[in-house]
C-alpha cells in the first residue's frame, strides 16, 4: 500500500467494520475517472491518473446506517439486484445469508411494476448494485414507491435512490467486500449475529468465481 493510499482513510481504524487495509487492498475507494455533483459530497480526492477516490470512513458510515435501515424489513420482502457479472455472486450470497431475494442477470420489465407478470414481486425495499446497471429496477421501484438502497460510485447520480452507500460497484473484490459486510451488519442488527461474529461465508465464498478479467462499463 502506498503512503497516498494509507492515508485515504480516517487512522480509527478500529471504528471501521473491517480493517482499513483490507478495504483498501479490495479497492472499494476506487472510484472512476468520472465525478457527479451527487457523489462529490464522497470523494476524498482526485489521484494523479485522474481517478476519484472515495472516503472509506463515509463508506463505513454508510453501510451501517443502511444496515439499520434494512433490518427493519421481512427478509422475505427485500430484493437485492445485480445486472452486472461481478455483481451477482455477491448478491446471490447476501440472499442467501438473509433471507432477502435476489435478481441477477437480466432485469425483466414489469418485475415489480406489472401485477399480471407471472414473476412479479412485491417488495418493500431493493437493493441495487449500481442505479445505472440496474436503471430499470430503479425506475420501476419509484413507480411503484419502493424506496431504493444503492451502491454508488463516483460516476453515480441519485435519480430514484433514496439511499447511497459510497464504493466501487464494478470491482469484484470490492462488491464481496460490500456485500458481506452488509449481510453481517443486517444480521447483526437484527440481533441473529452477535456483534464479534462473523458470517459462516467468508468474502471469498461472496467473490464471483469467473476467469474474465475485464468488467462491462
Amino acid at each position: 500500500m502506498s503512503e497516498n493510499e494509507d492515508k485515504e482513510v480516517s487512522a480509527e481504524t478500529e471504528e471501521l467494520l473491517l480493517p482499513r487495509d483490507m478495504l483498501l487492498s479490495a479497492g472499494i475507494h476506487i472510484g472512476t475517472r468520472m465525478k457527479t455533483r451527487d457523489m462529490e459530497q464522497f470523494i476524498y480526492r482526485v489521484r494523479p491518473d485522474g481517478l476519484f477516490v472515495l472516503d472509506v470512513k463515509k463508506t463505513d458510515e454508510r453501510i451501517r446506517v443502511a444496515a439499520k435501515f434494512l433490518a427493519r424489513f421481512e427478509p422475505s420482502k427485500i430484493v437485492a439486484v445485480g445486472a452486472r457479472l461481478y455483481a451477482q455472486e455477491p448478491v446471490r450470497r447476501f440472499c442467501e445469508v438473509t433471507g432477502a431475494i435476489p435478481i441477477v442477470g437480466r432485469f425483466i420489465p414489469g418485475s415489480l411494476s406489472n401485477p399480471l407478470y407471472s414473476r412479479h414481486i412485491e417488495p418493500d425495499i431493493i437493493i441495487v448494485s449500481d442505479p445505472r446497471a440496474d436503471s430499470q429496477a430503479v425506475k420501476e421501484a419509484s413507480m411503484v414507491g419502493v424506496p431504493v438502497v444503492a451502491l454508488c460510485s463516483t460516476d453515480n447520480d441519485f435519480s430514484g435512490v433514496d439511499l447511497v452507500i459510497p464504493t466501487n460497484n464494478k470491482g469484484r473484490r470490492a462488491l464481496a467486500v460490500i456485500y458481506w459486510l452488509l449481510a453481517r451488519q443486517i444480521l447483526r442488527e437484527r440481533g441473529e449475529l452477535p456483534p464479534d461474529k462473523d458470517l459462516p461465508l467468508t468474502i471469498e465464498d461472496f467473490e464471483a468465481k469467473i476467469s474474465k478479467e475485464g468488467e462491462e462499463g
